[in-house]
Parts: structure tokens; C-alpha cells; sequence
């Protein structure tokens, strides 16, 4: 009986009604033979943008490509010498850049992936790039679950990086170049993979948020990054994705400044004024150790002044 080929699985899985609703591969191969006309077994090189044009990207994510650096050079330290490289591409899915050992360079260098190259789902079908920007997911698309013949010797293990309003910014792969990659190594590269994609999201927040108060928000979601920034007025100025599915904000775009109690939801205790004229009043006794004519001398108040506050908030000098 004659083994069919990769191609011929793939258009086989294409014209069955139901593959797709019952595997995401299977639905991705669907968008890229029927949504994107394109030919499983086409053998054509991935295409590659210009000089010009990959600086001009380069350009435009210049602040965001300083934090991804030093994370890339760590993951790259812990999966380089197994094989494996690392690759930043932006929303489009063009390759940024990327952190390969000299020996595996020529392999990935046939494969078309290297700095330049448009690795989205609309040119390059299933992949671990492009589905994993198309589906907005963390991923692995392990060699034959490839759309191209031509790439089914590559194991491929994907994050999307959100930017601080919530949009897909860039996706980070690792790429092996090995034959022998498993399934079992895949995943635990994957775990690596998604702790730096957050790591380098929760940077990039920070980043763009400067000023603020940035709070850590307790998330089910272990591989998301929840995030909330608070102005110095108590506001929420900016969440992550996670943060903004967790309270009910807009999912993408900038968000409606609101005070962070009713974010929180905590409203036990003093609230409003005098929940922050107590909070000034802790934070000046705090600062002068205790000393409460020092504590009132900061706060720019006589010593009796500062004690009939901190009788009517509820404070006493211990």
C-alpha cells in the first residue's frame, strides 16, 4: 500500500468538513490552503523583505527591541547548544531578530529562517510564527504539523508578546534544527519559551509606564502577565491583556483612568480622602521612625494638629 505524502495528507484534511472543528493543525491547514490559496507542496524559499525595510521595522519597535535583548540572550543561554534558536518577529511575523549558534546557522539559513524573512501564516501556512500570531496563543507546531512539505523537519515553539493597550506586538519562537527534537523536549522548551515572553511583556509594561505604581495582580493564568499601573493620584492608568480580562476592561486600546479601589474591589477601611490623608499620615510617621513632631514638621502641621488626626483616622503612636 502506498504511504501518501505530507502534501497529500494535508489537502486530504482540507476537504474533510469536519478536521477542522475538531483539531486547531486542522484548521490552520484549512486557512492556508482555502483562505491563502497556497500549495503544500510548493517548494518556493520564504520571502524576505529588504535592508530598508527591516530597518524601518527595527526602527519603529527600537525602545521595545532594547528590553527583548538581554531575554533573548538568556533563553538562547539555556537552549542554545541543544540545537535550538531564538527569534523575535514583529505583528506581521517578519523576523526582527534572532540568536543562533555558527553551527546551526547554515540549517536555518536554508530554511529561510533568519532576519528578514516573513514567516506569516498567510505566506508560509501553519507555522509556529505566523498560527501563533493568526490564533493569539502560546504554541508548538512539532514537524509535520507544518503546512509546507518543506518544512516538516522543524519543530517550532511560539509566545505572543501584548504590548501595554493589549495588542499583539511580536511573537518570540524557538526553532529547532535537530531531526531527532521530541515532543517531551518541546514542551518543556515551551515553559522556557512562555516565561520569557512574559518576562519581556511585564518589562515592556514597566517601560511604558514609567512614573507609575506598577501592581502585581494575582492571575489563574500562570504563563500570563497581570499587571496594573497606578498614578499618583490612585488611578489605574494602564492593565496588561490578563489584567484587563480579569476586571472587565476594553481588551485592547488605551483605558478609562479609574481609582484602583474600585479596580481592587477592596472597600473595607477608610475610603477616598481619608483613606489618603491617613496613608500620607503613616508614610510621614513611617519616615521620621516613629518621631511624631518630625512626622509633623514633613507633613508641614503643628505637633497637637497631627494629633487630633491621627485620633480622628484611628491611629495611635505605636
Amino acid at each position: 500500500m502506498r504511504k501518501i505524502s505530507h502534501a497529500e495528507k494535508v489537502l486530504e484534511t482540507t476537504q474533510s468538513h469536519s478536521a477542522a472543528a475538531r483539531s486547531r493543525v486542522a484548521a490552520s491547514w484549512n486557512r492556508s490552503a482555502i483562505k491563502h490559496g497556497l500549495d503544500p507542496a510548493e517548494m518556493r524559499v520564504p520571502e524576505r523583505i529588504d535592508q530598508s525595510a527591516l530597518h524601518h521595522r527595527r526602527a519603529e519597535l527600537e525602545k521595545f527591541m532594547t528590553v527583548t535583548g538581554p531575554r533573548m540572550d538568556l533563553l538562547f543561554s539555556l537552549i542554545g547548544q541543544s540545537g535550538c534558536g531564538v527569534f523575535l518577529t514583529d505583528a506581521d511575523g517578519v523576523i526582527l531578530d534572532q540568536r543562533l549558534s555558527e553551527a546551526d546557522a547554515p540549517v536555518f539559513g536554508e530554511w529561510g529562517l533568519s532576519t528578514g524573512a516573513d514567516w506569516s501564516e498567510e505566506r508560509e501556512g501553519t507555522n509556529g510564527i505566523g498560527t501563533c500570531l493568526t490564533e493569539q496563543r502560546q504554541l508548538i507546531i512539532h514537524q509535520d504539523e507544518h503546512f509546507f512539505s518543506r518544512n516538516t523537519a522543524m519543530s517550532c515553539i511560539d509566545s505572543p508578546i501584548y504590548d501595554s493597550d493589549g495588542h499583539v506586538l511580536a511573537a518570540l519562537d524557538v526553532s529547532s534544527a535537530r531531526a531527532d527534537q521530541t515532543e517531551t523536549f518541546n514542551r518543556l522548551i515551551a515553559a522556557q519559551v512562555a516565561q520569557t515572553a512574559r518576562a519581556i511583556e511585564e518589562a515592556n509594561f514597566r517601560a511604558a509606564f514609567p512614573k507609575a505604581r506598577v501592581v502585581v495582580v494575582e492571575s489563574e493564568d500562570a504563563e500570563a502577565s497581570t499587571l496594573l499601573a497606578i498614578d499618583e493620584y490612585d488611578l489605574v492608568i494602564g492593565a496588561t491583556r490578563e489584567a484587563r480580562r480579569i476586571f472587565g476592561m476594553d481588551a485592547v486600546g488605551t483605558i478609562v483612568p479609574r481609582p484602583a479601589v474600585d479596580v481592587l474591589g477592596r472597600e473595607d477601611g477608610p475610603t477616598g480622602f481619608e483613606k489618603a490623608e491617613r496613608a500620607a499620615v503613616v508614610r510621614a510617621i513611617s519616615r521620621a521612625g516613629g518621631n511624631v513632631s518630625q512626622a509633623a514638621r514633613q507633613l508641614g502641621i503643628g505637633r497637637a494638629t497631627l494629633y487630633r488626626r491621627m485620633k480622628r483616622l484611628g491611629l495611635d503612636e505605636s
